[in-house]
């Protein structure tokens, strides 16, 4: 499980977020790092037992820097108050869809995953498949677990277009999928639950019911 000491050191590099304040607390950094891969790690050898395109993966082919790049930000804080895993096959720098966790105090962790912003063609493989073969994406969407879980899929400004994509009608079934630029879901985590002892439970149930759509989503990329 995410030790208190993680998180305490999350919120205290969100108060002073600079360099000075970050070089004083790297052996805290250190350790909530090491926290946050050995649960990567238990993640990943755990769900490849399911997923094997994951079972040649570790804990640093997922695991995003804590630096951000601010080259092209108005904000200047040169760190990420949070720790963020994206695991799928090729890990983190892939293109296909996969898994994510996200940790960050304050009710902001999630877990969830999918496809995010694709490139226009992959875009285009994507929305094909939907059209494609809606009934079997639309159950999977449907699924009692996937509802439970997740609810829907994430919508709205900047995922989503405002009117149907070129070269589909208005009254396609599977319109509103359709027009979304992104198949994401996210299902929140709670501080608490960031602590209990089952949280690697959680995150595995909520991959595992995660799975079909991102075998749907990864066979529409693969296909010519």
């Amino acid at each position: 499980m995410i030790q208190p000491a993680t998180l305490r050191f999350i919120k205290e590099l969100t108060k002073n977020n600079h360099k000075d304040w970050f070089d004083e607390h790297r052996k805290q950094y250190e350790t909530a790092k090491q926290n946050f891969r050995e649960l990567v790690e238990l993640i990943i050898r755990e769900h490849s037992k399911k997923d094997s395109s994951l079972a040649a993966l570790s804990s640093k082919d997922c695991m995003f820097r804590i630096n951000r790049d601010v080259r092209f930000s108005k904000n200047k804080a040169p760190y990420k108050t949070n720790f963020g895993a994206s695991i799928q096959a090729g890990g983190k720098k892939s293109m296909l869809a996969g898994y994510y966790f996200h940790l960050e105090p304050g009710g902001k962790s999630f877990v969830g995953g999918g496809l995010y912003m694709p490139a226009t063609a992959q875009l285009q493989k994507v929305r094909q498949e939907i059209d494609y073969n809606w009934k079997e994406f639309a159950g999977i969407l449907q699924a009692k677990p996937f509802v439970k879980t997740y609810g829907s899929l994430e919508k709205g400004e900047g995922i989503s277009l405002t009117r149907e994509p070129k070269g589909y009608e208005k009254d396609n079934p599977a319109i509103e999928m359709l027009k979304l630029k992104s198949w994401v879901a996210t299902a929140p985590l709670s501080d608490k639950q960031i602590m209990q002892a089952d949280l690697p439970k959680i995150i595995l149930h909520s991959f595992s019911v995660l799975q079909p759509l991102l075998v749907f989503l990864n066979r529409s990329l693969a296909d010519e």
